[in-house]
């Protein structure tokens, strides 16, 4: 954007992205937001299940160049003991807000969370990474011309003074989760124990599908010991591991007029936290 007129067209497309209630002014006065619109604002923006979509064509469509090396960045970025999984997933998918998580491609998602946590951590600056984007912007004005992006490092640094978190330090050489096996005292259920899903709030993050809080399931499995990833998610590796269930339910029990068999179950996996027994 170089002068008002290209200034004023963008500010246009920004005001026809909307990510609001129609019925409701921007930054609405509190008497005019109610429990059930602010439950949904706060809802993790991932946690898509169950909700209304229309059908998508499934395309079997190679991975661009870009989305390759975006993930090799996040891989490093992991093994290095820059970040977490659960880092990575909320910068990536909530943080982003509704309208950036269901307009951006998956990786474009990856790509931005990567500069956030680089910024974020202080591996580099602000006006470090606007003078490279502008650095490389005037690299490639004429466009790529079909050729593949070559990067051209300034140096290479040191990686022994990399800031790593302590998760790392602690699973190398013994894997994730085997490193906190053992930390989590007993298991609190069996296979086979019927469970309920507890209803917390869920703000900010959580890996705990909306759709099945406050349903009855059973334990399948009993999986691993690990923080949970409510704590994983802001590097509080320090927190006291937990044990992690596979839970199954009854998919009719989740979904209003769910229209498969009876004999339909879903399994997803489920921190100790979030279960209690059923009365």
């Amino acid at each position: 954007m170089t002068d008002s007129s290209v200034r004023a067209e963008q500010l246009d497309l920004v005001a026809r992205l909307k990510s609001a209630y129609p019925e409701l002014p921007d930054a609405p006065t509190p008497d005019l937001l109610d429990h059930a619109r602010f439950a949904a604002y706060m809802k993790p923006v991932h946690d898509v299940g169950g909700e209304p979509d229309a059908p998508m064509k499934y395309e079997n469509k190679e991975y661009e160049h870009w989305e390759h090396m975006t993930y090799v960045i996040c891989e490093v970025l992991a093994w290095r003991g820059v970040w977490l999984s659960e880092e990575r997933r909320r910068i990536g998918n909530v943080d982003v807000g509704r309208a950036v998580y269901l307009g951006l491609p998956y990786y474009g998602r990856w790509l931005l969370a990567v500069a956030r946590v680089l910024l974020e951590k202080q591996y580099l600056s602000s006006a470090e990474l606007s003078e490279r984007l502008t650095e490389v912007k005037k690299r490639y004005e004429g466009g790529l011309n079909g050729a593949l992006p070559e990067a051209h490092p300034k140096f290479e640094g040191d990686g022994s003074q990399v800031k790593r978190n302590t998760h790392h330090v602690h699973a190398v050489g013994k894997g994730d989760p085997q490193v906190f096996a053992g930390r989590a005292g007993p298991p609190k259920f069996g296979v086979g124990d019927a469970v309920v899903v507890h209803d917390f709030p869920a703000l900010f993050y959580t890996r705990t599908p909306e759709y099945v809080q406050g349903a009855t399931g059973e334990i399948a499995a009993v999986a691993y010991e690990s923080p949970a990833p409510e704590d994983e998610t802001w590097d509080r590796t320090d927190a006291t591991p937990e044990w992690f269930y596979v839970v199954r339910f009854n998919p009719s029990q989740l979904w209003h007029g769910y229209t498969g068999t009876t004999s339909d179950t879903l399994q997803t996996e489920l921190p100790e936290r979030w279960l209690r027994a059923t009365a």
